[in-house]
């Protein structure tokens, strides 16, 4: 008997006859690659793609009604919209616009938490994109969007799974994720609450623009984003004629020096392998060109990779400002304010969404990550409780003038062609963590 072809979103995969209904697999053709697909996980990347786009309208809305910070009240209400008519418990923040939504599966087990931050950049967009903010200064430049969207649609492909599930699913739509810590928030908010003791797994996804291919996801065991600070530092002196330097106590010069101390102080006390970075972001000092100016400010970021280098860097920061106030004869103010935690994942997480990508779209869509990455991510304070997987995924398209620009970036463009594909994954890994596909739950009515 010739095999039966299925043809989905112009990939094909082949039903293998031989087997029983629950263990036939079907082999996807695609990138040079045959690979095996149960015919039920054939199914739901089906269904994922059905969905697509009502994704696309909805990412599309968010995209442009973007909101900042921890109040979004807008972007909640979509959620809840988009929500509304599943078999979910459904909890709106008190502190923060988030939604917390439970779906209790048939049988008693477990649960996995999946999580999307919503909340967009104080960032102009520029032209060029298929949606454009309505909102000036605003951005979604980090594809906070997408994942919103692709949460909700696991949402709706795991609803439509509830006889499959030994335990439960709790989808955390989280605001505030860029700078004002709404993972802190939710969990000061009672979020562990309504997960519950027998949290066993947790799983994100980010999309990336410009620094990973496009349609590649990818991720590590361990750390995979950098631990954050913000860095305020005030070097205080003796304002004057800037003619009559020596009868002023310059601040200038020090600010300058300790710039370029801090730099040459990492390569010198900072383990390569284990590395930190010091970033000083702005310098404001003076009024005039013929004033000392009484003190100069400095703020900044750090990013380190490790608790060690954590613990250590803020007195290596202040053991560098002493020594310049010494040499200068100024004061040196040091106000260093932790940030979100070294993102770290669970090796065995790690692998088993490895798995889940490369059985749904073959072994080219990933890639391991090589090292970590600089940017920060409160996620970690709930990969602190639980274990997990942040996996990236690029999904970054060219702007008109050819280059693909980086997330927050004005003129960043992502692809939601892309967004299916980001449900599936996200679907499967939790029906493997809590059924391991059991019966023929996967080809339920998508509601």
């Amino acid at each position: 008997m010739l095999p039966q072809r299925h043809r989905l979103a112009g990939q094909a995969w082949i039903l293998r006859s031989g087997h029983s209904q629950g263990d036939r697999r079907q082999h996807h053709e695609g990138a040079g690659t045959v690979m095996a697909l149960t015919e039920r996980e054939a199914v739901l990347v089906a269904e994922a793609r059905a969905l697509q786009p009502e994704l696309v309208r909805l990412r599309r809305e968010i995209h442009a009604d973007p909101e900042i910070g921890l109040d979004l009240p807008r972007t909640q209400r979509r959620v809840l919209d988009a929500l509304a008519g599943l078999d979910l418990t459904v909890v709106a923040g008190r502190a923060s616009s988030s939604v917390v939504a439970v779906l209790t599966g048939a049988a008693p087990g477990p649960a996995v938490v999946l999580r999307a931050d919503m909340d967009a950049l104080p960032l102009a967009q520029a032209p060029g994109g298929e949606t454009v903010s309505a909102t000036q200064g605003v951005m979604h430049a980090c594809g906070h969007d997408l994942h919103t969207a692709m949460l909700v649609g696991a949402a709706r492909l795991l609803a439509a799974r509830r006889d499959a599930i030994a335990g439960r699913v709790v989808f955390v739509f989280q605001p505030g994720e860029e700078g004002y810590d709404g993972m802190r928030v939710m969990l000061e908010d009672g979020l562990m609450d309504l997960i519950g003791p027998a949290a066993l797994a947790t799983y994100g996804l980010h999309t990336v623009a410009a620094t990973v291919p496009h349609g590649i996801f990818t991720g590590k065991a361990d750390a995979s984003h950098a631990s954050t600070a913000t860095l305020a530092i005030t070097v205080r002196g003796r304002g004057g004629h800037a003619g009559f330097p020596h009868a002023a106590v310059d601040p200038v010069p020090a600010a300058a020096e300790l710039i370029l101390a801090l730099q040459v102080r990492l390569t010198r006390a900072v383990d390569v392998f284990d590395p930190a970075i010091i970033t000083v972001g702005a310098i404001h000092g003076g009024t005039a060109a013929n004033v000392i100016p009484d003190e100069v400010s400095l703020t900044g970021t750090a990013r380190v990779f490790s608790p060690t280098q954590a613990d250590r860097l803020p007195g290596l920061i202040r053991e560098v400002c002493a020594g310049v106030a010494t040499t200068y004869g100024v004061a040196i103010d040091v106000d260093y304010r932790p940030g979100y935690p070294v993102v770290m994942n669970d090796a065995e997480e790690v692998d088993r969404f490895r798995d889940v990508v490369t059985d749904l779209f073959g072994p080219s869509r990933y890639q391991p990550l090589a090292a970590p990455i600089p940017a920060g991510d409160d996620y970690a304070r709930l990969m602190e409780r639980i274990p997990g997987a942040f996996l990236l995924l690029g999904a970054g398209r060219p702007a008109a003038d050819g280059v693909e620009y980086a997330n927050h970036s004005g003129r960043a463009i992502f692809d939601d062609s892309l967004l299916a594909d980001g449900v599936a994954a996200l679907t499967a890994v939790t029906l493997r963590r809590l059924s391991g596909f059991p019966g023929e739950a996967l080809s339920r009515e998508v509601p």
